[in-house]
């Protein structure tokens, strides 16, 4: 276990925290406690009830979030021509063609999320092994037509989920402490209603068993996951 600062030991004595808490609830206890001095992410990870070595029971999608996650995504593009242009033009970090991809097989991976179009794929697909989840994928919506779309929602805000092949738990950032609780709670509402619609028909028993939030400096706090079915009806 990682060694707690002082200041988060400091932080926890004495600090009450309910076995579950409301969505909203959680979320100001997050603000509240998030004392780090500097803008703190505000991160939520949710256990699902799905069996991840089942292929067929992954989870993994989009979602665009309405306030954006507070900070902005480096994003690559494998793109040739019009394509290339238009990407750029929509505020790509990187945008390139083969010579893109030959610098990531080289072992240039300055980006945090990677996209490409479909006629691209052919040529992406050797850099599998390097690129691992990072892969463009169609289903995680990095491969599109429209990929000036695709980088415009990344850029607004749209984010990435997927089940890790452990304990099938998705963990995604929603935003910033400094962000009001109905932004966060916002955010919030559309990260579940999309990990509800991407719920597994294989998947048995309860889906959403556990859920909490933190601040990236902070402490955990475990919200209902009724109430968080409830509050994504919203979104």
């Amino acid at each position: 276990m990682a060694k707690r600062s002082k200041r988060y030991r400091t932080l926890v004595t004495g600090l009450t925290r309910p076995p579950a808490m409301p969505v909203a609830e959680a979320l100001v206890a997050v603000k509240e406690t998030a004392t780090a001095g500097f803008d703190e992410s505000v991160d939520v990870a949710i256990s699902l009830g799905i069996d991840p070595r089942q292929t067929d029971q992954n989870v993994r999608g989009t979602v665009v979030l309405p306030h954006g996650t507070g900070r902005s995504v480096k994003v690559a593009v494998i793109a040739d021509g019009a394509d290339a242009d238009a990407a750029r033009a929509a505020g790509a970090d990187e945008v390139g063609g083969e010579d893109l991809i030959a610098r990531i097989d080289e072992g240039w991976m300055d980006f945090e999320i990677l996209c490409a179009t479909p006629s691209m794929m052919r040529l992406v697909g050797r850099l599998g092994r390097k690129l691992g989840p990072r892969m463009p994928n169609a289903k995680a919506g990095t491969v599109g037509p429209d990929i000036a779309q695709i980088v415009t929602e990344l850029k607004a805000g749209k984010i990435q989920y997927r089940s890790d092949n452990r304990g099938g738990v998705v963990r995604c950032m929603i935003g910033k402490t400094s962000f009001e609780a109905e932004q966060l709670r916002a955010n919030f509402a559309a990260l579940v209603s999309a990990l509800l619609r991407a719920k597994p028909a294989a998947a048995k028993g309860t889906y959403l068993k556990k859920i909490a939030v933190s601040a990236s400096m902070g402490p955990s706090f475990k919200v209902d996951p009724s109430d968080a079915a409830a509050v994504a009806q919203t979104a």
